[in-house]
């Protein structure tokens, strides 16, 4: 199980199971239930949540998801993560009214199989964790009768997911951190023709900057009068609903108990760590691939045993993937029994030997990428964006080291190649149709703020704007 030697309960009512804390990386700050670690979104001491322990899948959980559908598997497994928190007929419902929209996995060839996460209201799989942490987080600044500052820095689909899910969500305010160039005119649009509740500023930088400025207003004093949290894959909520779909592309594609290869294409690394949760909670994962673009700090990483930031980003046609230093990776050494804070300084080494064993990673250049589109289509008339097109990539490099034969395989399309229309175009003279949810964008007005990346000025701004 990727490493992880952490304590493992029967849940979903089976057994008793004690509420999951979630604690610190940076291993300064107690230990929270899901509430708090929801609402709080990063630790006082900058460290990021993860759970103490993990409910468990049984292989008779994992047959009987093979009948059920989606929002059924997703109930299932955050059962424990909910133990005293929701009851589960609440969360059943929650559940339900997130995800009603289709999970599509396409064969391309053999057990190879391309899972499509595009299909829900921004056509992105940031929508899976973007609408149940908004049926989260919304419950719960209603039931404490007070209000609550979201602030998400954004490199592409975070944002459009985040502001679609939250959305005139009563008591709960978003604002939008985008740096300024370098995400789609569709990922744009879909952030700043929202208005109501939602707010987006254009950041004259990078993302990195935009995160920093994000992690900065966390840790400042002076904003402690401001409740503030986060959408970004810094908050645990983002990422224990990303562990449901890896659970059900198993379901659909493996045996019971069969491991399976999962590929995601990765930037900040939250999608990668809601595949290490399912694999800590019993799924069986014979590899996990995590291609990355230009920006390759994780597989040097790997290769070396030294962690270099890449400072600043490389910029991608990748865009929602131009991360210098991921923040999950903080995560992932501490389940290899490390220490990274949040600056990417390593005060304990992980047991890299174990962590190879189990994660393969490659760099895929935009020129590969561009190659990889037009291959795919040509060979399987397989259409692919950017992001998709990295993952399916880095499959065929470890395809080079691992010749795999009746293993299942399921590879990531993380966004809808209608995101990307001009790129596709040139590169297999075809422009791919858009779902409604992109139709529309062009005939709404957009409004968005504009700053240089220098904290004291976004400080200013959130005192003159939520410091009521």
């Amino acid at each position: 199980m990727i490493g992880l030697h952490l304590a493992c309960e029967q849940y979903m009512g089976r057994h008793h199971m004690d509420r999951v804390l979630f604690e610190s990386t940076n291993r300064r700050s107690p230990a929270v239930d899901l509430r708090q670690a929801l609402l709080q979104g990063q630790a006082p001491d900058r460290g990021l949540y993860i759970p103490r322990s993990f409910p468990s899948l049984t292989r008779h959980d994992l047959a009987e998801f093979g009948q059920l559908p989606y929002c059924e598997i997703a109930f299932r497994v955050l059962s424990g993560f909910c133990q005293g928190i929701l009851a589960p007929e609440d969360l059943r419902s929650l559940c339900r009214d997130a995800y009603n929209f289709e999970v599509p996995l396409e064969k391309v060839f053999d057990r190879v199989h391309v899972m499509r996460l595009d299909q829900g209201p921004t056509a992105s799989f940031k929508d899976f964790a973007a609408r149940m942490m908004a049926r989260w987080i919304g419950r719960f600044v209603r039931e404490s009768g007070r209000s609550l500052n979201i602030l998400t820095a954004t490199s592409g689909d975070t944002g459009s997911a985040v502001a679609s899910a939250f959305h005139g969500v009563a008591g709960i305010r978003v604002l939008v951190l985008f740096p300024r160039g370098e995400v789609s005119h569709q990922q744009r649009k879909q952030m700043t023709t929202l208005r109501d509740n939602i707010r987006t500023i254009a950041v004259d930088g990078k993302f990195d900057d935009c995160q920093a400025l994000v992690k900065q207003a966390f840790a400042d004093p002076d904003l402690a009068g401001i409740p503030l949290s986060s959408a970004n894959s810094i908050n645990i909520g983002r990422l224990l609903p990303q562990s449901v779909y890896y659970i059900y592309a198993a379901s659909r594609l493996a045996e019971p108990g069969e491991p399976i290869v999962l590929t995601v294409p990765s930037g900040n690394f939250g999608n990668m760590m809601g595949a290490v949760i399912a694999n800590a909670m019993g799924l069986p994962v014979r590899r996990l691939v995590v291609p990355v673009n230009g920006n390759d700090e994780f597989p040097q990483f790997l290769k070396t045993g030294h962690y270099q930031k890449i400072e600043p980003s490389r910029n991608c046609l990748s865009n929602a993937m131009n991360v210098g230093h991921p923040s999950n990776l903080a995560r992932l050494v501490a389940l290899y029994g490390g220490q990274m804070d949040e600056t990417g300084r390593i005060h304990h080494p992980p047991r890299l030997d174990e962590m190879r064993q189990k994660i393969f990673s490659t760099s895929v250049s935009d020129e590969r990428t561009r190659d990889t589109i037009r291959d795919a289509w040509q060979s399987h008339r397989l259409m692919l964006e950017p992001h998709g097109a990295v993952g399916w990539r880095g499959f065929l490099d470890y395809l080079e080291t691992d010749p795999l034969s009746d293993v299942p395989i399921a590879v990531l399309e993380t966004a809808h190649p209608a995101k990307f229309p001009d790129e596709i175009e040139r590169i297999i003279g075809i422009s791919p149709s858009a779902p409604p949810s992109l139709a529309a964008l062009d005939r709404l007005p957009e409004d968005n703020d504009s700053m240089s990346a220098e904290y004291p000025l976004f400080k200013a701004y959130l005192l003159a704007r939520y410091g009521d």
